[in-house]
């Protein structure tokens, strides 16, 4: 599971004392949520079907998958038994379906062991972003809010480089390399200041 709510208070005690700027947004903005999914198949899926959508939109369409499905849309058979028609009618696009049935086929094989993936962080992404549909972005997100892993750092994410650069106080946003290289020094409460940063985005004073 994520980080509970007693771990990431820690931990951003901990990244505050690394760096003071974090401590003075903490002090501005309050502590953040826990952002907790369940591990497993079905938190990836959902996170396909919600792929470039609104968050009522995909609830929608995951209703809809529930109740097409018989409602359990976990059931990777049941996925393998649909039609396209009826996961379109449900709201999923073809390419949505092809990336579904695929994460579905990997996990019913055994090829895809979401309670087995390697304890090194950079070895699971690599693992999750051979699944169709399945970014780096989606694995890094996966492994933070489900596995609850401290250090993973979604250095590509908009508003996490937008916040690294109001919290640190730059001129303008950090490209992508540049969120990841002013982060090494966080180690290993990166996780946490990601939860952070998206906290500090939406307390002015999108969310995933």
């Amino acid at each position: 599971m994520g980080l509970s709510g007693e771990r990431l208070r820690a931990d951003l005690d901990s990244l505050a004392a690394i760096e003071p700027a974090f401590a003075a947004a903490i002090a501005r903005a309050g502590y953040p949520a826990p952002r907790i999914r369940e591990p497993g198949h079905e938190t990836l899926l959902r996170t396909i079907v919600g792929q470039q959508v609104s968050t009522k939109a995909a609830d929608s369409v995951w209703k809809k998958i529930e109740a097409t499905l018989g409602g359990d849309a976990g059931d990777t058979a049941a996925w393998a038994a649909a039609s396209d028609e009826m996961l379109r009618g449900a709201g999923l696009s073809r390419q949505k379906m092809g990336y579904s049935r695929s994460l579905c086929a990997l996990v019913a094989s055994g090829e895809l062991d979401l309670a087995n993936l390697p304890a090194d962080d950079e070895a699971a992404i690599a693992q999750l972003v051979k699944v169709k549909g399945i970014g780096r972005w989606s694995a890094e997100i996966y492994l933070l809010f489900a596995e609850g892993r401290p250090d993973i750092w979604p250095a590509g994410d908009l508003a996490v480089q937008i916040e690294v650069g109001r919290i640190l106080g730059m001129e303008a946003r950090p490209s992508e390399p540049v969120t990841r290289e002013v982060a090494e020094a966080w180690r290993p409460y990166r996780g946490a200041a990601a939860i952070f940063a998206w906290h500090h985005y939406g307390s002015d004073m999108v969310v995933i």
